[in-house]
């Protein structure tokens, strides 16, 4: 965890924060019992403290006390049960019986307003993140090379975004971080840019000819309700196009604290969103920790079915 401004990681009080970096600096030592010890002593303070009871769960789990790990970071949620720190993930990690479906709204959104300003660095020169590209040139194997309107889902800073334009009339963008939003603004590139958590998306009225969803889906877990929304958001002859790390489980929470997802569990959800043509394309997208990460480039046509557009906009009849 590291030092961040904002109520979330400072204790609101001047000697507890004080205990507090004497504690980082044991740690820096060697020394976890020791910091554990302080640390503790100081959350008897300021028993509400989310940050405190995070960093806690983190050296008591590098000591090897799960349990204890556990607990501390339940504290951290009922705290903040919007668990912008993403304490449930490092708990259920811990546990190795995961239970959260998605990540956090609170914490993704946390996540990459801080990290927006040098996003791209890090992604493409650092780790060699090639999803648009790969993503863009799989769907243009497909024949389509012009699509009138374009949802980029977790659009980011617009790297999707830049690689599909020469290709789109309208292009439209969805993200959570309102500092990845103001990023993807800079660029001039979009139509339409909304902050929207894509794990509570509505069907509406609007239809796309395109919807991506580059390195996305990594931060839901759980599929199931974003392949039926891009189902029914799509016009006719519509694609779906995204990317996934590729795992052996149906939904894999890492200890990246990143969902992968196995290529049967991807083809079960597609299927039953009505697609009938799902191509797969094996690549890496990026390298994390020196090891290249498995992926698949998904894009999914022929949609079967007919929307109820008398209903309420959310019923998908199939043929």
């Amino acid at each position: 965890m590291k030092k961040m401004a904002g109520s979330l990681f400072s204790s609101g009080d001047l000697t507890v924060d004080r205990r507090a970096s004497f504690a980082e600096t044991l740690a820096h030592l060697g020394d976890l019992a020791g910091a554990v010890e302080t640390l503790a002593g100081a959350l008897d303070l300021v028993p509400g403290w989310v940050a405190g009871w995070f960093r806690l769960g983190e050296w008591l789990e590098a000591l090897g006390e799960t349990d204890a790990a556990c607990a501390a970071w339940e504290r951290a949620i009922l705290a903040d049960p919007c668990d912008a720190l993403g304490a449930g993930l490092k708990r259920d990690l811990a546990r190795k019986v995961p239970m959260a479906e998605a990540m956090p709204a609170a914490f993704v959104e946390l996540l990459f307003d801080q990290y927006a300003p040098r996003f791209e660095r890090s992604l493409v020169e650092k780790l060699g993140y090639r999803g648009p590209e790969i993503l863009r040139d799989s769907l243009l194997l497909t024949g389509r090379t012009r699509f009138e309107h374009v949802l980029d889902l977790g659009c980011g800073t617009g790297l999707m975004g830049g690689a599909i334009r020469p290709f789109c009339d309208q292009l439209s963008g969805y993200d959570i971080s309102e500092g990845m939003l103001v990023e993807a603004d800079r660029k001039g590139i979009y139509d339409l840019l909304e902050k929207q958590d894509i794990a509570r998306l509505e069907l509406g009225a609007e239809r796309y000819d395109l919807i991506l969803a580059a390195d996305v889906f990594i931060y839901l877990g759980a599929l199931e309700r974003i392949m039926s929304w891009c189902a029914g958001s799509l016009a006719d002859h519509g694609v779906l196009a995204f990317t996934v790390e590729l795992g052996a489980a149906p939904v894999e929470l890492r200890d990246t604290r990143r969902f992968a997802h196995s290529q049967a569990y991807v083809e079960a959800l597609l299927a039953e969103a009505g697609f009938g043509r799902v191509t797969m394309t094996p690549c890496t997208l990026r390298e994390d920790r020196g090891e290249a990460i498995a992926a698949l480039a998904v894009v999914a046509t022929d949609l079967v079915g007919v929307r109820d557009r008398e209903g309420d906009g959310e019923t998908l009849i199939r043929a």
